[in-house]
This record gives C-alpha cells, sequence and structure tokens, in this order.
C-alpha cells in the first residue's frame, strides 16, 4: 500500500508538473492579419527588410504558379510583385543584405504526363528594385532542398532528385528517385560554388536554422519525395557547422516527426510548425508548433496552430512567427478541383522575447 502511495504521489507530481510546462507554454497567443490574396499549397515564405515575402505555389496537375507577395506588417497588407523569373515549386529560399536567394526545385516535363523535373537554376531576388537576377546554377539538379545564410555564403543542403547515371529524368511517385544528402555553398561575392560535407541524412521537406552561425536541419522525409509513395517523415536534427565543414552528429529529437513544415528562428530558437504525415490508413496534417533551444539542445511545445496545414510560409519578423496559406489535407492537390482545400489564413503566434 505505501509503494503504491508513492506510485500516485509520483504520477500527481508529474501531471502537475506537466501541466504547468504546457500553461507556461500556451500563454503565448495567436494574432490573425489580412488573409493571403491567392490562397495555394507549396509557397514558401522569407522575412527580408523587415517585411514578409511569398513565392511559389503549385496548382492542378502539378503546375507552379510562380506567385510573388509582399507583405507589410505596419499596414497589414499584401502587394503583388512580379512573379517568379522562373515559375518552379519546391524551391530553397535564403535572405542575405536584404537580398533573397531561390535555389534550386522542380519544374514540369514539356511533354508528357505531369511529374516533377528537378533544376540547378538559382536566382537572386531584389525586394527594393522588385526585380530578379540569374546566378550560377547549382551544381546537383535537386529540388526541395534547404538554403541558409551563414557569414556571407549561402548553404544549399538536401533535396530530391533522380538517382545518380538514372535515365529517368524527373520524380514521380511510380519511378526510381531518391532523397539526397548534397551540401552545396555559393558565395555572392564571385559568383561561384563549392562542395561541402554531405549531411549525414539525406532528407526532403525538411526544416532549416541557423543559431550562432551553425545551421540546423530539422526533421523531413527520407525514401521519396512524395507522400504518394513510402515516405517516411523523421524527426531527425543534426547541426552543420560551417566553419569547420562539420555535421556535429544528431541532436534532441522533434516531438513531432514531420515533413513540409513551416519555420523561423528567434532568440537562439528554431520554430518549426505545421507539416503532414501519412501511414497506412491515412493523410493528414498538423497544427503542431514545436522550439528547439540550440544552447539547451531542447524542445519546448507551443499553442498548437489555429488550422493545420502543410506547404505553408512561414517565418519571423519581430517578435512574431507567420504563417500563411498552405493546404489542409496531405496530398489535397490530388482531389478533385472543386474540393477546395487552400485556406488563405494568415496567423501569426506572438513569441516571448528570451
Amino acid at each position: 500500500m505505501i509503494a503504491l502511495f508513492k506510485l500516485l504521489r509520483l504520477c500527481l507530481a508529474a501531471l502537475l508538473a506537466a501541466s504547468f510546462f504546457v500553461s507556461a507554454a500556451y500563454a503565448q497567443k495567436w494574432v490573425k492579419f489580412a488573409p493571403f490574396p491567392e490562397p495555394g499549397e507549396e509557397i514558401y515564405g522569407i522575412a527580408a527588410g523587415g517585411k514578409f515575402y511569398v513565392f511559389g505555389g503549385l496548382g492542378p496537375r502539378w503546375t507552379p504558379r510562380g506567385l510573388v507577395y509582399e507583405y507589410d506588417p505596419a499596414t497589414d497588407k499584401w502587394t503583388k510583385k512580379k512573379p517568379m523569373a522562373l515559375a518552379s515549386h519546391h524551391v530553397a529560399l535564403a535572405e542575405l543584405n536584404g537580398k533573397i536567394y531561390v535555389m534550386g526545385g522542380f519544374v514540369p516535363p514539356q511533354s508528357g504526363p505531369p511529374a516533377w523535373v528537378p533544376i540547378d537554376n538559382a536566382w537572386e531576388y531584389d525586394p527594393e528594385n522588385d526585380s530578379w537576377k540569374a546566378l550560377a546554377p547549382v551544381p546537383t539538379k535537386r529540388g526541395s532542398p534547404n538554403a541558409a545564410a551563414v557569414n556571407g555564403k549561402i548553404y544549399v543542403i538536401g533535396g530530391a532528385s533522380t538517382h545518380p547515371g538514372s535515365k529517368e529524368t524527373a520524380v514521380h511517385p511510380a519511378r526510381p528517385h531518391r532523397s539526397m544528402d548534397t551540401n552545396e555553398v555559393y558565395d555572392p561575392a564571385t559568383n561561384t560554388w563549392e562542395s561541402r560535407q554531405s549531411m549525414p541524412t539525406a532528407r526532403n521537406h525538411a526544416a532549416v536554422g541557423v543559431v550562432n552561425n551553425k545551421i540546423y536541419i530539422v526533421g523531413g522525409r527520407i525514401g521519396a519525395a512524395l507522400m504518394l509513395v513510402p515516405a517516411t517523415n523523421v524527426d531527425i536534427v543534426e547541426e552543420y557547422d560551417p566553419a569547420t565543414n562539420q555535421w556535429g552528429g544528431l541532436k534532441r529529437s522533434m516531438p513531432t516527426a514531420r515533413s513540409a513544415m513551416a519555420w523561423g528562428t528567434h532568440k537562439g530558437k528554431i520554430y518549426v510548425a505545421g507539416g503532414e504525415m501519412r501511414n497506412a490508413l491515412s493523410y493528414g496534417t498538423y497544427r503542431a508548433v514545436e522550439a528547439y533551444d540550440a544552447a539547451t539542445n531542447s524542445w519546448s511545445i507551443l499553442p498548437p496552430m489555429l488550422i493545420p496545414r502543410h506547404g505553408l510560409a512561414g517565418d519571423v519578423i519581430g517578435n512574431r512567427l507567420h504563417l500563411v496559406s498552405g493546404d489542409v489535407q496531405s496530398l489535397g492537390g490530388l482531389l478533385p478541383p472543386e474540393v477546395h482545400l487552400h485556406t488563405e489564413s494568415h496567423d501569426a503566434l506572438e513569441l516571448p522575447d528570451k
């Protein structure tokens, strides 16, 4: 009886501690802002110059929309900009010195059934002049990589493509393809690329953050690029140090294994929101918002998103994590066109100052 009493007391203490943790985390709140003018999936967001930029969009038959929108938090208004120089999807974005870099991605085949053709295109978008400039191509053609700027250079890591030496020209659910561990760095000063140490876990559809000049690749999927085939979500977090060109091994796993998320970095923490999943019985999207603290190698669980979705745009402006549009159902693009699953929602989670 005494042992049972001690066990019950320990369980009660754990529940109280958990409830305190949750209530402390949920003290943060969501705020709604101007809806996104052209809702869609596979859009990509990044902050630059105190404004938020959204690129991409994917239409029926995997047709890229090439959208570019600017959001001004001072006026809570969206402004449509020049479209992407090349309409493509699953691109990687990075911001450096006020310019936005768009790397890799997929385009449709010139003929035949829909598929994802990996590309090596690299672009610099100048928000101030609303202009595009072509850059030296990415050495390895791939889509759905991550990009991160550190010390004046841009690292493009991971992604998905066809197998080396394969006769396949596109990524497709019924064709062999692979996740990638490729790590290549671009120097805007010389318009040149170099190879770097490969990522330990090849993956695509991951999140990325930079803390103290180190790059963290978070989650994503292995095995395939599309959820139609047995792609497996992972909770893996890996750290890369560009100064030493070394990967630091595994970090504390993300609480919710997922892919196709939005993310942003603030005060040394990497925030990951939304995403999609699949299992033998269902496909779905997440409301989960979780934050990785690089200093303590720990995760915290934050108030969930108001609307679950994947393929959404996100980044931090000031002390708010902005999350824009996306698809509320995994593989929603395969449903009949009269079934509308894209949300115009534009929410922001208020973040702590430390």
